[in-house]
């Protein structure tokens, strides 16, 4: 996929650069459809409990870190997302080789080959455990304070900073990827994030964590149109 002219090149890096023994918060991965081969980042590794490079990540062993309730769901997602070849984010427990529970959500987007085929998906995944509890309601609010006080990318980051949990380099992260996967610059991206989450959360009910993730993974497409409204 071409990048930006304006923006610069994506390393591997995806994670939150938290404190050393800290959680780790975002972490990227690949899939690849033919071989039924998958990537994880050293972030994602930690996540499910294994050392960096000490394990090479197969659909069997994806799945069987999911927790029992979640599993059916995301079987279900990762075939239709097999034969569909599209893009989906979700939200789902999977448990570590500890035995302990993370809450995450997994944005991911078409992984092409030079020749603008298919070939796999790729996105992030995010640990949003430790704010598991929050309440809608103060995503809200925190959302429209941030959007009357900073410039679009850093609007843009401040929300998913609030939304995900995560901090600055890890929500940049989050930003870069979706500009450069869709080919669009960051700035015009950032503001078309910033535009999509206020209007998401000025109906009468608070929106479900969901709609940001939807928001976020297909915000390119309504770059220089008007949102539509979303009811929940």
């Amino acid at each position: 996929m071409q990048v930006p002219a304006d923006e610069p090149p994506t390393g591997d890096a995806g994670g939150a650069r938290d404190e050393p023994g800290g959680p780790q918060r975002v972490g990227w991965f690949r899939f690849f459809f033919d071989d039924d081969r998958w990537e994880w980042s050293p972030e994602v590794q930690l996540l499910h409990g294994y050392q960096p490079g000490t394990v090479s990540p197969t659909t069997e062993l994806v799945l069987s870190h999911k927790h029992p309730d979640d599993y059916q769901a995301v079987a279900a997602t990762l075939d239709e997302v097999r034969r569909q070849h599209q893009a989906f984010s979700t939200r789902h427990r999977i448990i570590d080789t500890a035995g302990h529970i993370h809450h995450v959500i997994v944005v991911a987007d078409k992984l092409l080959d030079d020749d603008g085929e298919v070939i796999g998906t790729h996105g992030f995944y995010v640990d949003v455990s430790p704010t598991e509890d929050h309440q809608q309601q103060r995503l809200s609010q925190a959302i429209a304070e941030i959007a009357e006080n900073r410039a679009a990318i850093e609007q843009a980051k401040g929300m998913l900073m609030v939304i995900y949990g995560i901090d600055a380099d890890a929500a940049f992260d989050l930003l870069r990827w979706r500009s450069q996967e869709a080919n669009v610059k960051l700035r015009l991206l950032a503001e078309q994030v910033v535009t999509d989450f206020v209007h998401l959360t000025q109906g009468e009910k608070a929106p479900p964590r969901s709609a940001y993730d939807n928001l976020l993974l297909t915000a390119d497409r309504r770059i220089g149109s008007s949102p539509e409204p979303q009811r929940y």
